[in-house]
């Protein structure tokens, strides 16, 4: 069995785990080293996921994942927030986005912030300031959140 087969075996054995804590997974990835494999699952929900959270999902993910047997041979597993400047890459992580804070970096030097609104296969839709723009997904070279930190007000 390939990586690909691997993971997509795995995430059909998280999945409903994932949502029976009221947790979205934003990604997963799989590391097949030797002599232990490495199994990073990133998780969030709407105004984040603590530490305890991740404890409670990992513990039960063991158990899910040991008796589901997609996995041969010892693995590290550790679950997560995606973080708040997370990169992204997958499709499902740029749907997760849609609402937050982006920062696109696109071919030829240009920069583009906004919050996501819209996202198809071929174009990310911005909003800033009441304008929208559109980018070419083609020509995005990288894209990352940007960090939404409440700084406490002074009055």
């Amino acid at each position: 069995m390939d990586d690909i087969e691997r993971t997509a075996l795995i995430e059909e054995a998280v999945a409903p785990v994932v949502g029976d804590h009221g947790l979205e997974l934003v990604d997963l990835e799989w590391r097949g080293l030797r002599p232990r494999g490495v199994l990073r699952l990133y998780v969030d929900k709407a105004g984040g996921v603590g530490i305890a959270e991740c404890e409670r999902l990992s513990r039960e993910l063991g158990d899910v994942l040991d008796a589901a047997a997609v996995i041969d041979g010892g693995y590290d597993l550790e679950v997560s927030s995606p973080g708040l400047d997370r990169q992204l890459k997958k499709e499902r992580e740029y749907r997760w986005a849609i609402g937050k804070q982006v920062r696109c970096w696109l071919a030829g030097g240009a920069e583009v912030r906004g919050r996501l609104a819209e996202v198809t296969s071929d174009r990310l839709v911005l909003e800033r300031d009441g304008e929208r723009t559109e980018v070419g997904r083609a020509a995005v070279a990288k894209a990352r959140l940007e960090a939404e930190v409440p700084w406490p007000r002074k009055a």
